[in-house]
């Protein structure tokens, strides 16, 4: 971090101001570590009906308030909570309410594949909205149309550098690699991933019968003998990804690595990662997982540099977009 934005920026007239709720309060730690700030006091309970109470402990009147909440499980009660805490930012009259989102909730569900099926990812675009928001961060969004969902700014962060970094460092880059997308609907996030390091692509050709169960038709693209390197915007219950990993070792590939933004890991999404073809996975800290949903072959590189410059960014009027495009150089 630029010097100038550690103290200057919480010196001004109109102060920074980050909380966290209770979906990553590690993460948002370390991005108020990263800012030079401490995480703002509040105070979050329950009825015993299980209504959400908020209480902000300390004045953000007229203040810059960021506060930071992935939608992930429980999906529901982490956006409830979420909505209330914007209500609130709203009722203490902070200047500006930015939500940061490191995983955005619902947004598997933003077109109507079949007929009466709701729109669930523009809804909670609408409820973020009427709640107070003046702005959202988010991370690799399922779908980039989502922030089209909005009528305030999106900022729409990348994890592939921070991805790229750790093959980079890890010598995993150049011919002998390629980086293969699960589906079709990944290819542009697979080619940003392999223009990082600097490798070919392949793509798994399947169908999804139903939700949370894919079926591997076949691979367009070189594998055999290569190290092959699965990427995806998110892992759930890892049915996709297990499956692609057995379908290149099949065709010949040396090792499987796989890697994701948003580590959901839902069901038998451990058990199916340690019992696979995948030698490891690297996901990023955007959900915090307890110690019984994390699988002994995965490890974890943090988003908290990239948000925090984002927010600091933000802040003091300077350009986000350096953050979209920034790249690793490979010899």
């Amino acid at each position: 971090m630029e010097e100038h934005k550690l103290t200057e920026l919480c010196e001004t007239e109109h102060k920074l101001r980050l909380f966290s709720l209770n979906s990553n309060k590690p993460l948002a730690e370390k991005v108020a570590s990263e800012l030079g700030l401490e995480l703002g006091s509040l105070k979050i309970a329950h009825f015993s009906d299980g209504e959400i109470i908020v209480n902000i402990e300390e004045s953000i009147r007229g203040d810059h308030v960021y506060v930071l909440q992935s939608t992930s499980y429980p999906v529901s009660d982490n956006l409830m909570e979420l909505l209330i805490m914007i209500d609130a930012l709203r009722r203490a009259s902070a200047k500006t309410v930015n939500v940061v989102m490191p995983y955005y909730g619902y947004a598997r569900q933003d077109r109507k594949a079949r007929p009466r099926e709701p729109i669930t990812a523009k809804l909670v675009a609408n409820m973020l909205q009427g709640a107070g928001a003046d702005r959202v961060l988010a991370l690799d969004l399922h779908a980039p149309q989502i922030q089209g969902f909005f009528d305030i700014p999106v900022d729409h962060l990348m994890g592939a550098p921070l991805l790229a970094n750790y093959f980079i460092e890890n010598n995993l880059y150049g011919e002998d690699v390629v980086v293969v997308s699960p589906d079709h609907g990944g290819v542009t996030r697979a080619r940003s991933l392999a223009e990082f390091l600097k490798a070919p692509i392949a793509i798994i050709d399947k169908r999804r019968p139903k939700a949370n169960v894919a079926e591997v038709m076949s691979i367009v693209g070189e594998v055999e003998g290569k190290i092959c390197i699965m990427i995806d915007d998110m892992i759930d219950t890892a049915g996709t990804i297990v499956q692609g990993a057995q379908a290149l070792k099949d065709r010949g590939a040396k090792e499987v690595y796989a890697c994701c933004t948003h580590a959901i890991f839902s069901g038998p999404a451990k058990d199916r990662l340690e019992n696979s073809a995948i030698k490891k996975v690297i996901v990023t800290d955007s959900i915090q997982l307890s110690e019984d949903r994390i699988p002994n072959n995965m490890e974890s590189v943090s988003i908290s540099k990239l948000l925090a410059e984002a927010i600091s960014r933000i802040y003091s009027d300077r350009a986000v977009s350096p953050l979209f495009v920034e790249k690793f150089d490979v010899e």
